[in-house]
């Protein structure tokens, strides 16, 4: 990520999201990646919105990163958990205000009646906390995809790419629980 940021990459935290409904059907959109730490990769939305239906049904996800200035691709798969409320919090008070009223006037993947509805949510949020922080909304977290397989793709000339597959395993030793593979592109 620091070799994308380094390279120009307008937004080298934006990764595809893929969640399911738990009965097959897959979706994905594009979020932004707000931490990573040893416990996984977090990212933060509308819990009622349909990525976190989906997330709250079917606790499993994947995500890709795409740097096309270094041609290099990583995606990861595993386990969704939520942050804890404090995280939540934490994270929350460094949005920029706009962003935070906008937590609470958007009712996240709902149908809109027309932008001027959306508007006046603002408009009304604005005025509520007027002089005041605004706080988290309750139905506003973060979820954290807890890897158990990550792989990396560079790409080479001629199709002959460079792809390398961690996968999480208890029998890979309690030092490395990861094990290693090269695999063709």
């Amino acid at each position: 990520m620091d070799t994308a940021r380094a390279a120009g990459e307008l937004e080298p935290t934006a990764m595809v999201l893929s969640t399911s409904d738990g009965q097959g059907a897959v979706t994905s959109r594009t979020v932004l990646l707000k931490a990573l730490d040893a416990r996984g990769f977090v990212f933060y939305t509308n819990t009622l919105s349909f990525k976190g239906r989906q997330l709250n049904t079917s606790p499993r996800a994947a995500a890709t990163f795409l740097w096309k200035t270094i041609q290099c691709q990583v995606q990861l798969a595993g386990a969704v958990s939520p942050v804890s409320n404090a995280e939540a919090d934490e994270y929350f008070s460094t949005r920029d205000r706009g962003s935070q009223v906008g937590a609470w006037a958007s009712l996240q993947s709902q149908p809109l009646e027309s932008r001027e509805v959306l508007e006046r949510r603002v408009h009304e949020v604005e005025e509520k906390y007027q002089g005041r922080d605004v706080p988290r909304p309750p139905h506003w977290s973060g979820f954290r995809i807890e890897p158990e397989m990550v792989e990396f793709w560079h790409g080479q000339p001629f199709r002959l790419h460079d792809r390398f597959r961690y996968t999480r395993s208890e029998k890979a030793g309690s030092n490395n629980p990861w094990m290693l593979q090269r695999l063709f592109p």
